[in-house]
């Protein structure tokens, strides 16, 4: 199963010269009114949001060559759209939960790149106490909530997080990131099940990148159309190109206006690919170049590029800004977590055993 390469429509060279300029001038007049203005001014910050996203993975992919990052590393390269398409549709008030492979949710949540960065090289100053590392990154006062390393892991703790807010009657959504892989697990049905029994304030976000770990989608889903299997809950959902940044967003308002409406949980099938190996461990022989090739023309990146480029919104030297600025930005976090400190041995029991007999409430 892959995606058809995008359609690209052919510019005529012959095409008469006043028909060029009606064209050029519509742009810019969509672009000069206030709403084209703010249009393109959000689109800006969803190719920055973006291109941090995989910069900060693709310096990772060179920090573990070099034995400076350990374990396991999940890279979200491809999939970067996502991550930035359903945050811009949340509020801070909201909740995330996420998967191993939650980079790009931590960085699109606002978690700073020193605080992740620092994170993967296991010191203190990163948003686990650099115990967690890059599977189990944290954040409470982003109210980001994982980084779990087990497979559907985070889908109850979801519905128990929607479910304290429904009864203390708060108007949050909990938002939960989790694989085509998990659909087959036991928590995704038990938890679909209750949170549309209980019309929990649940956006459930299945990121569909077609590989459970190295198996195909057809090779452990029967059905392959998740989201209708999903409405079968009783819940409102529908797939998305989850390659398109802007048709991620527009989904994901719609889901969450639905849910704060109070109609229950919403689901979202994501259809997108991640364009590196399940993990750096991992010698991707399942998947043929082809295929890969195929889903990577339609790389989010590009395609915002391309369309911000038609709508004469993003210049040769405007990018060159935004990638500066993501360089500085990770060549700090980098540094800073080179010379941030390890853990002292003595400290290893510290939030493992208590102390006191007494409860802590």
């Amino acid at each position: 199963m892959s995606a058809a390469r995008p359609t690209r429509t052919r510019k005529d060279s012959a095409a008469p010269r006043s028909a060029k300029r009606t064209a050029t001038a519509n742009r810019n007049a969509s672009t000069a009114s206030p709403a084209g203005r703010r249009a393109a001014g959000h689109r800006t910050d969803q190719l920055e949001a973006m291109l941090r996203i995989r910069r900060f993975e693709e310096r990772c992919v060179e920090l573990y060559s070099a034995a400076k990052i350990r374990g396991f590393v999940h890279l979200y390269i491809g999939e970067e759209a996502v991550a930035v398409g359903v945050n811009e549709a949340l509020t801070p008030e909201d909740a995330v939960v996420s998967t191993y492979r939650e980079h790009g949710h931590a960085l699109a949540r606002g978690i700073t790149a020193e605080a992740v960065m620092a994170e993967m090289y296991g010191r203190t100053t990163g948003c686990s106490g650099g115990r967690g590392g890059s599977m189990h990154l944290f954040d409470a006062s982003r109210r980001f909530y994982g980084g779990n390393a087990i497979v559907a892991g985070g889908l109850p703790l979801a519905a128990g997080l929607a479910l304290a807010d429904r009864m203390r009657e708060q108007s949050r959504v909990t938002c939960c990131f989790f694989g085509d892989g998990a659909f087959a697990e036991g928590e995704f049905h038990e938890t679909a099940n209750l949170a549309a029994l209980w019309k929990l304030p649940l956006l459930l976000v299945c990121e569909n990148n077609l590989y459970a770990m190295g198996t195909a989608l057809e090779r452990h889903e029967a059905q392959t159309d998740l989201a209708m299997r999903a409405a079968s809950y009783g819940m409102v959902a529908w797939a998305v190109d989850g390659m398109d940044v802007e048709a991620v967003e527009h989904a994901a308002r719609r889901a969450v206006e639905g849910i704060r409406a109070g109609t229950g949980p919403h689901f979202l099938e994501l259809r997108t690919y991640r364009f590196r190996a399940h993990s750096m461990y991992d010698p991707d022989r399942y998947r043929e170049k082809g295929e890969i090739e195929q889903w990577k023309s339609r790389d989010p990146i590009s395609l915002l590029m391309d369309r911000m480029h038609e709508n004469g919104e993003l210049g040769d030297k405007e990018l060159a800004r935004i990638e500066q600025r993501i360089t500085d930005e990770i060549d700090h976090a980098v540094e800073a977590a080179e010379q941030a400190p390890e853990e002292p041995v003595e400290h290893l029991l510290r939030h493992v055993t208590s102390s006191s007999a007494k409860a802590v409430s």
